[in-house]
């Protein structure tokens, strides 16, 4: 009789453990394919600076920026990366699934981005697209003066 009870929760233990495990594989597979359809494009040979997966070197400072701040700026466009990756197609989400991916594979210890974290990085990339607005208004100003 204990045989049927200890072996319905191990197989329910199985499954609480198997379940996080599959959720990881995905998204570790979704992040993988967008880097290899869209960001690889540059980061595979370092195009104007690009860092390469892997180059834990390269990625420490932008690992230390946090997840969300990271990826927020790469969406909005920093230094010569362009604005979603170059990709208009490329929602958000899937964009940072790839920059988590990238981060991973270089060091850090980020995980696919739940919900909170996406909270986070729009209203970090709503943050950073209203300075930029701001600084084009002073420059466009600073312009019509001379």
């Amino acid at each position: 009789m204990k045989k049927p009870v200890l072996l319905s929760t191990l197989g329910a233990w199985l499954l609480a453990c198997a379940v996080p495990l599959a959720n990881a594989n995905t998204a570790d597979t979704v992040g993988k394919k967008i880097y290899e359809t869209t960001c690889a494009a540059c980061h595979v040979n370092g195009v104007a600076s690009a860092p390469k997966p892997g180059d834990a070197k390269a990625w420490a400072p932008l690992i230390a920026e946090g997840q969300a701040i990271l990826t927020a700026h790469a969406w909005v466009g920093v230094r010569a990366m362009p604005a979603q990756g170059g990709a208009p197609d490329l929602t958000l989400d899937d964009f940072a699934q790839a920059v988590a991916w990238m981060a991973s594979a270089s060091g850090g210890n980020w995980k696919a981005p739940d919900a909170a974290m996406m909270h986070r990085i729009r209203h970090e990339a709503a943050e950073r697209l209203e300075q930029d607005i701001k600084a084009k208004k002073a420059m466009k100003k600073m312009l019509e003066r001379d």
